[in-house]
């Protein structure tokens, strides 16, 4: 079996409204902890800044389990905020760490292909809502959001993206391998940006925020420049 196929088996991740869930198979606690770790690793931009819950069913946890993980999460951007378990002793566990044990039921994961005939290299999808945590829009062509981007919500599209609002997730532009294309928004703080091959380095939140516009520059690398609106 593919290993990715393998950690998505052990490990199904989705959407919440307040972050994602992950809920773990009844194998080992080991082959859990490492699936999720590669699940994460596999797709840093989509978990970067993101409130994680487990549901392990009734996996028996002990203190010094928990803090490992919360440990090596942390190391990758995304906070353990809840574990919910069948077992009163992890329960227990996660209560003595400050962690939740009640989550609100997940929401469906939303994601939509969107596609176009016939209708020029210019199409746009213009999307009036905020795409929050487990959304992903893919589009052949440009994409226009009237709102934010949330931690754990994702675009790929062919063409440039345009955000009039906060980037918080992942953004992939040019993904048929554009180099030309750019990415824009109101605010890029705290996320993790892609434009054809190249994958931005983590972009550090903003005091004062301004409209950035990012790019592939003269050098082959992606770049953020104001926006000058």
């Amino acid at each position: 079996m593919d290993p990715m196929q393998e950690t998505t088996t052990l490990v199904q991740i989705k959407g919440l409204r307040d972050g994602l869930l992950a809920t773990l198979s009844d194998a080992a606690w080991e082959e859990q902890r490492i699936a999720l770790l590669s699940q994460i690793d596999e797709r840093p931009a989509f978990f970067q800044g993101a409130r994680l819950a487990m549901d392990v069913g009734a996996q028996i946890l002990k203190v010094n389990d928990l803090v490992e993980l919360r440990d090596q999460l942390s190391e990758r951007n995304v906070a353990l905020w809840a574990v919910v378990s069948e077992s009163p002793t992890t329960e227990k566990t996660a209560q003595l760490l400050g962690l939740a044990t009640r989550i609100s039921k997940p929401r469906p994961e939303e994601g939509r292909q969107f596609s176009v005939t016939d209708l020029g290299e210019e199409t746009a999808l213009f999307l009036n809502k905020t795409l929050r945590s487990g959304t992903r829009i893919e589009f052949p062509g440009h994409v226009v959001v009237l709102g934010d981007v949330n931690p754990g919500a994702e675009i790929v599209a062919e063409g440039n993206v345009i955000v009039w609002g906060r980037v918080r997730g992942m953004i992939h532009a040019g993904s048929k391998g554009d180099r030309g294309a750019v990415i824009c928004a109101l605010d890029l703080s705290a996320t993790q940006l892609r434009i054809a091959d190249e994958v931005s380095a983590m972009l550090k939140p903003q005091k004062d925020p301004k409209p950035e516009v990012a790019s592939i520059n003269n050098e082959g690398r992606l770049q953020a420049e104001v926006w000058n609106i």
